[in-house]
Order: C-alpha cells, then structure tokens, then sequence
C-alpha cells in the first residue's frame, strides 16, 4: 500500500481477498462493472470494501457536520448579537480540542469506526459552525461561498485524478509530503512566534497572507490527489468493508482543512 501525506490513510490493511479484489475509482475489466470479478458470497462485515461503500460513509459523514455546522452557526450567530462571545468560543475551542483528539485516536489506533468517525464528524462541525458563525457575522455569504468554494475544489480534483491528468507517481508523492511539511513548519512556527508578539505576516490579512493561504489552498487541493489514490489501493487490496468508515475519516480531515482555508482566504478579501 502506497503512503500519503494524510495520517489516516497511512496504516490501511493491506490484505487483499482471494480471487481479486473490488474495482476502485478506475475500473478493471470483466465481471460486473464497477464490482470487479465475481466474489463469493461474504458477510457484511468481511466483504471487500466498494466505492459505494466509501462514497455512502464519507456522505454520512459530511452529512453530519453539515447539520451540525449549520445549527451551531445560527446559535453562535444569535451569541454574538447578543455580545456572549464567551460562550461562542468555549464551543469553537471544545469543538476542536474534541475533534483533534477523536481524530489522533482514530488516526493512530487506525480504528474504522462508525460512532469515532460520526463523533469525530459532529465535533468538527461544533468547530466550523462556531467560527462561522462569527465569518457571517462579520462577512455577510461568506459561508456559502466557502462551501461552494471547498465542494468545487473536491470535484475538480477527483475529476483530474479520474482523468489521470495529474499522476500519483512516487515522485508527486515526495513533492506532496514535502510541501505539505513546509506548511505546518511554517504555520506551527508563525503560531509560536505570535505568542511572544512576533508577526510573520502570514495570517494578517496583507499581501504575503493572501499568498500563503493561496499556497495552503492549492497544498490542500493536491491532497485529495493522495487521498483518493489511497482509497483506490485499498479497494483493490479488497480491505473490509467496515474500513469505508476510515477512509471517510481520512477525506475528511482534508475537507476540513480545505474549508478553512478558504473562509480565511476570503475573510482577507472581504476585510479590505
């Protein structure tokens, strides 16, 4: 199984079942298509994983923080305009504290979860429903557009892996990691910085942060490339199924990032 650049997918079982596995995002040929060969017939629980499987897990996922994203916003919408910002951030900071611990035990105990990954789902979206709250307030539609934003980055990536426009050769895979490293160097280096009054420019709206969340963007953006071929090995390894709950995990984790990036791209517009 190849490495990628997210955490999540980086331990996939690599068993594969006997007689060939289920097709991935690229179809082989015979048997029924998009299936792969014939199987045996298997238990729910130890089939071979599908892209239906993954597409259903990942849509209950977004699902999930979408509806909790949606109702925490409205609240933390009326907190605001009531001046209890108190409150709107103890669920912004419990929200991520719950979710970076859920996803660095899913994570690393490699756990292909229904109630970690749905957990880890709604406590993203207290996170996101919180700060945007606070972006609409601020920035009228400034939600919608990264929404909008973030779902067209997604399918304009999975339609250039699909079309093999860009490849996942091993030698994308090191630029990827690679760069990947030199955003969070950069990022965890400008928080510690700030701490001690330190101002690297990169998160205060001016030229150079502009740049950079632009740089994050486009990192971001180039994950997806990883994380689907990822999903596609492991579906033509023929994981188990119940592991469709991890690998919209991993999706998730990217979407999240992307999507924050983005309201913080478009607050620096809107701010000017």
């Amino acid at each position: 199984m190849r490495t990628s650049s997210n955490p999540a997918f980086r331990n996939l079982p690599r068993t594969a079942v006997a007689g060939g596995g289920y097709a991935g995002f690229n179809q082989p040929q015979g048997g029924v298509p998009g299936y792969g060969p014939p199987q045996a017939p298997a238990g729910a629980a130890d089939r071979p994983m599908t892209v239906d499987d993954v597409v259903v897990k990942t849509g209950a996922s977004l699902g999930v923080t979408l509806l909790v994203g949606i109702v925490t916003a409205i609240w933390a919408q009326g907190q605001v305009a009531a001046d209890s910002m108190g409150a709107v951030m103890g669920a912004m900071i419990g929200g991520m504290l719950v979710g970076l611990v859920l996803a660095l035990i899913i994570a690393f105990k490699q756990l292909a979860s229904a109630p970690m990954t749905l957990a880890y789902a709604a406590a993203e979206g207290v996170f996101l429903g919180a700060i945007t709250g606070v972006f609409e307030m601020l920035y009228p539609g400034i939600a919608l557009q990264a929404i909008l934003g973030t779902a067209g980055v997604f399918v304009v990536m999975l339609v250039v892996y699909k079309t093999g426009a860009v490849k996942v050769t091993p030698k994308f895979r090191k630029w990827m990691i690679g760069a990947l490293g030199g955003v969070l160097v950069l990022m965890l280096a400008n928080l510690v910085l700030s701490l001690f009054g330190v101002n690297m420019g990169l998160r205060d709206g001016g030229t150079l942060a502009i740049i950079f969340s632009l740089v994050v963007i486009g990192v971001a953006a180039f994950s997806f490339l990883l994380d689907f071929d990822m999903a596609d090995q492991a579906i033509r390894a023929g994981v188990p199924a119940k592991f469709a709950w991890y690998v919209a995990f991993g999706l998730m984790v990217t979407l999240v990032w992307l999507y924050l990036e983005i309201l913080r791209l478009l607050s620096y517009f809107q701010s000017e």
